[in-house]
């Protein structure tokens, strides 16, 4: 429950932790978001006639999305879509982030998953933190040794860019989570790909669009507390 409660406190303190500067970010990937083209035209609605949508589709691929939840203001920031989501490729998606304020203090709020906790994500995170670290080697010595160590560094406190990774199978904790659902029902779910190049278009123009229209933080009442005694 402790956990919990340090992602419930850094929810509360968005608005504050913002106007110090530092930034607050829920971050995750959606895999797998498929490039469906729809068989044939959907057929409008009519008077007495509901809307009908043709049930078979064409495949042309997936793509991965990683996204950034602004907690203070509910933006969705320099959002990254490719074919893969590999330790390499989140590792790039927070310097493209970090690179959007290099001088900026950031808190990366995501879940446990082995690439939010890489070698790769712990060099990067040395590198622009000018620490000055020997870190190890993989799996014999250092910071670099295990998850556990990776993960003890790039949760410390006194760095510039670091992380807060939320327990397991609490994925409803993630605010990015309640972000992908509004994507899936707004855009993924109806919608229909002609290419992943589409896609990732479409995607890119929803987010552009979510931020200028819809973008508002969450209200978070949790508090981290039991919510059955």
């Amino acid at each position: 429950m402790e956990a919990i409660a340090q992602v419930c406190d850094l929810y509360r303190d968005a608005p504050a932790l913002a106007a110090s500067g530092v930034h607050l970010v829920s971050t995750d990937e959606k895999t797998g978001i498929q490039a469906l083209e729809r068989a044939a035209e959907t057929i409008p609605m009519t008077p007495g006639q509901a809307e009908r949508q043709e049930a078979e589709y064409i495949r042309h691929g997936t793509q991965a999305l990683i996204a950034n939840f602004v907690v203070a203001t509910g933006e969705v920031i320099t959002p990254t879509i490719g074919a893969t989501r590999t330790a390499e490729d989140f590792a790039r998606h927070i310097a493209q982030t970090v690179d959007s304020d290099p001088e900026g203090e950031w808190i990366f709020l995501t879940d446990q998953l082995n690439i939010h906790q890489s070698e790769t994500l712990v060099k990067l995170i040395a590198h622009r933190c000018d620490l000055p670290l020997e870190l190890g080697e993989k799996g014999k010595s250092g910071i670099l040794e295990s998850m556990a160590s990776r993960a003890a560094f790039l949760t410390e406190k006194s760095h510039r860019v670091r992380f807060v990774y939320i327990p397991k199978h609490t994925s409803w904790l993630n605010q990015i989570e309640i972000w992908f659902s509004i994507l899936v029902r707004k855009l993924l779910r109806r919608g229909s790909f002609s290419s992943v190049a589409e896609l990732k278009s479409r995607i890119l123009s929803f987010i552009e669009y979510f931020n200028k229209t819809m973008a508002k933080p969450y209200k978070w009442t949790y508090t981290g507390r039991p919510l059955m005694a």
